[in-house]
């Protein structure tokens, strides 16, 4: 059975830093893809970032947050990391972790197996 499970979340200060992790289990990592993503309150699930576990490859976030959260994955852990740095109020929401296989992807529809998210709340 396919689990991801997401820690590290939580109540920060605008400009602080938060580390979120997803470690992974219960399914071959060969050609796997691990995406992170998040939903704010009455809003839609919205990309964040995206990694190959085969050979780290990453997919950049968007423009409100390239500069500020860098994707990683430590192999030997099966864990993919999201660092968040100087976080901003409109950060809020609950991050969630996401596999698919072949390639990554910014739809949430295209994911296949979730981590249960964890609450980002960034004061201002």
């Amino acid at each position: 059975e396919v689990q991801l499970v997401v820690s590290g979340g939580g109540l920060v200060q605008a400009g602080g830093s938060l580390r979120l992790s997803c470690a992974a289990s219960g399914f071959t990592f060969d050609n796997y893809y691990i995406g992170w993503f998040r939903q704010a309150p009455g809003k839609e699930r919205e990309g964040v970032s995206c990694i190959s576990f085969s050979d780290g490859t990453i997919h950049e976030a968007v423009d409100s947050m390239k500069g500020r959260f860098t994707i990683s994955v430590d192999n030997a852990k099966n864990t993919v990391y999201l660092q968040m740095n100087s976080l901003k109020p409109e950060d809020t929401a609950v991050y969630y972790c996401a596999a698919r296989r072949s390639f990554c992807s910014y739809y949430a529809t295209d994911f296949d197996s979730w981590g249960q998210g964890t609450q980002v709340t960034v004061s201002s």
